[in-house]
């Protein structure tokens, strides 16, 4: 399932390039065109959801996946030492500005809270 208008849908579907650090049957993951931090991957669901706020009981063991997703890429780019930091945004009040539901995985930098 997917949106014809979503930018995230199109990275999917390969009608607009991405850098992909990693993929499976259920996300893939991409470097982000906009980095706020040395290492900044998008891990994202195949299937469309617009937000935590949109996702129902079906998504389950999505967003599970997604979660697994973003230890996966973590362990392949070697952060897990140095640690790293996964951003889930919900709304445009929250800070999301593409409406496909999607994990910030950030890394090589300190970060502060909030």
């Amino acid at each position: 399932m997917s949106d014809p208008d979503c930018l995230f849908c199109k990275i999917v579907s390969g009608d607009i390039p991405a850098a992909f650090v990693y993929q499976d049957d259920d996300i893939v993951a991409f470097r982000d065109i906009h980095p706020v931090a040395p290492t900044h991957v998008l891990v994202i669901p195949r299937k469309h959801v617009a937000s935590l706020a949109e996702a129902g009981p079906e998504d389950e063991v999505l967003l599970g996946r997604l979660m697994l997703g973003v230890r996966r890429v973590a362990m392949d780019l070697g952060l897990v030492a140095q640690g790293y930091r996964t951003i889930l945004n919900t709304g445009s009040g929250a800070g999301q500005s593409i409406f496909h539901l999607h994990a910030h995985l950030l890394s090589g930098r300190r970060f502060s809270w909030p």
